[in-house]
């Protein structure tokens, strides 16, 4: 039944509301009884003086009872109905439905509304729980740090004595698990507390870290004046509220301290005027590595750097340490990023600089410029191993518009949220319905 062909349910639900005879309001129009029972019945169609009159007597506006509800709310009666999946739902009496009831129309609807957005954050959180590597660190933290606690504690309630220097020591165990198993405790609660919504999510280190160099914009003044040092300014953050995250920061700080040193801001800055923005100049201008000079690049306020910029620092097993987010390129929080970022490449190739220009798929499709290069962050010998770390800039370029540039690559931000089709490097589907899933046969 068409929206246009209720006005008569719409009148006579009007006249209930306020308490009106049929016989009262059909003498006030100057019509008969039976004719109004026929019009709220949506037996005979009515338009002109005799709507504006009936709507002049029940004191709405003529459009009210022509228009009735919005489409939407039909729409998404439609959609629960459809979501319900009931076979004996009258779809073919719903616009009724909403003419003749809107405000339990509108109810429905908004309970349906609320429902799908309740379904849609328990999809979220527990993808979040079944993939989240950070939360399964933390309770793996908490189980082992309280079976350490558990231990110590049998040996020390076993009868007879104990010689007063392992006494001694099995009490520090203690106090420092104790000490630990709280820090991880609060972590995981913050961790689970957090909305996903929140701008700021912490719960485990590495966001303590983040959401420290993120409130400073990652510059620091008292290091380029070199009137605050690495530690005392990690030890007195207020978003470092766990040891591990001011070990974390202390360490990051530390590298920031000795990039100003020895790349003091404004020489760096007049350097860069004159060079213009080569990493590999101004390597050799400075005489130091070139992964300092993308540090020293990412570090510098926008304003003098003249565009925005971003960074990330890995290992050997492509674990990000160090992340600083910039718009127009996804860092994914969680999970494993894309392979094909330039920063993994230069890790299969200690010590050679690469740059690309790339093109990261999504809604906010940009290009970006990337420079990244990777070294042995420990020196090897014969009896070990070297200890790789890459680290990548990230300058992201104007929105594309007009498709891809033949020159950039493509890549994504992490495999679950990619929408690439045919990618070779995907390891797993993408929860994204428009996203090709892999064909694990061709490998």
């Amino acid at each position: 039944m068409g929206g246009d062909s209720l006005t008569g349910s719409r009148i006579r639900e009007r006249r209930l509301m306020l308490g009106l005879r049929q016989a009262d309001l059909a003498q006030e129009v100057e019509i008969s009884a039976s004719y109004l029972n026929l019009i709220e019945h949506n037996r005979r169609r009515i338009g002109g003086k005799l709507l504006v009159a009936l709507a002049q007597a029940l004191g709405v506006e003529p459009s009210l009872l022509t228009e009735g509800v919005e489409a939407t709310l039909v729409a998404s009666l439609r959609e629960a109905a459809a979501d319900a999946r009931t076979p004996m739902v009258e779809l073919d009496k719903v616009d009724e439905f909403a003419g003749r009831f809107p405000g339990w129309a509108e109810v429905l609807a908004e309970t349906h509304g609320r429902i799908g957005a309740l379904e849609r954050t328990v999809r979220t959180l527990s993808d979040r729980l079944t993939h989240d590597p950070h939360l399964a660190a933390s309770l793996h933290e908490v189980l082992s740090t309280a079976a350490a606690i558990r231990s110590t504690a049998a040996i020390l309630a076993e009868p007879g004595e104990i010689e007063a220097a392992w006494r001694d020591r099995f009490h520090k165990n203690l106090d420092e698990d104790a000490q630990r198993l709280a820090d991880s405790s609060r972590a995981l609660v913050r961790f689970l507390d957090d909305s996903d919504q929140s701008a700021e999510r912490r719960g485990i280190p590495q966001e303590e870290v983040e959401a420290f160099f993120a409130a400073r914009g990652f510059h620091f003044p008292e290091l380029e004046a070199r009137t605050a040092t690495a530690a005392a300014l990690a030890e007195a953050a207020p978003e470092l509220e766990s040891r591990a995250a001011q070990r974390i920061a202390a360490a990051a700080l530390a590298d920031y301290e000795a990039d100003a040193r020895d790349m003091p801001m404004t020489v760096f800055f007049e350097s860069l005027r004159r060079l213009s923005l080569k990493p590999g100049a101004l390597a050799r201008e400075f005489g130091v590595e070139v992964y300092r000079v993308l540090r020293r690049l990412a570090a510098l306020p926008e304003g003098v750097l003249g565009r925005p910029s971003g960074l990330v620092i890995c290992d050997a097993s492509g674990s990000i340490l160090f992340r600083k987010p910039v718009a127009g390129f996804t860092l994914p929080r969680f999970g494993a990023s894309c392979p094909l970022w330039p920063l993994f490449t230069a890790l299969s190739q200690p010590g050679v600089p690469i740059r690309r220009a790339v093109h990261q798929q999504g809604r906010a499709a940009r290009d970006s410029d990337c420079f990244a290069i990777s070294w042995v962050a420990e020196p090897p010998s014969f009896d070990t191993d070297p200890v790789l770390r890459a680290a990548m800039l990230i300058l992201p370029g104007d929105p594309i518009e007009a498709g891809q540039s033949p020159s950039t690559r493509p890549v994504g931000a992490s495999c679950r949220i990619c929408t690439r089709r045919g990618c070779a490097a995907r390891r797993e589907p993408s929860i994204l319905r428009d996203a090709e899933a892999p064909s694990y046969r061709d490998r």
